[in-house]
């Protein structure tokens, strides 16, 4: 990524960038790195917008997966699999506004930190 890459959106599991060189959005979540034409992520927009997170948690509650929502690839024997925070943070990083540029130095929210306090 170049000086021209625009950041449009940042939650605690990833970014969202606009490169103007290659007019793609590069989505970077976790260890998972995409490159989308505004095509494409719309289409992923819309996916992820309607997906039924408590269909896929209930459907899978029985199993000891620890991300139970999947998200169909073109490639039949892969899918990723998300958390329902994940979920969220993703649904939070596609609603960017086109018209806003973010504002990097945001503070975190209490949600945003995943640690288990313990008491000794």
């Amino acid at each position: 990524m170049g000086n021209k890459v625009i950041l449009l959106a940042r939650v605690k599991s990833g970014e969202l960038h606009f490169c103007q060189d290659c007019k793609a959005f590069h989505l970077i979540f976790n260890n998972l790195f995409f490159a989308f034409t505004p095509k494409e992520l719309d289409e992923l927009r819309s996916y992820v917008n309607g997906l039924e997170v408590d269909y896929w948690e209930h459907k899978y509650g029985c199993t000891n997966l620890v991300r139970k929502i999947p998200i169909p690839t073109s490639q039949e024997n892969l899918a990723l699999m998300f958390n329902r925070q994940e979920v969220s943070e993703l649904k939070t990083l596609l609603a960017f506004d086109k018209n806003s540029k973010m504002k990097v130095s945001e503070l975190l929210n209490i949600c945003d930190i995943d640690y288990n306090f313990i008491l000794n």
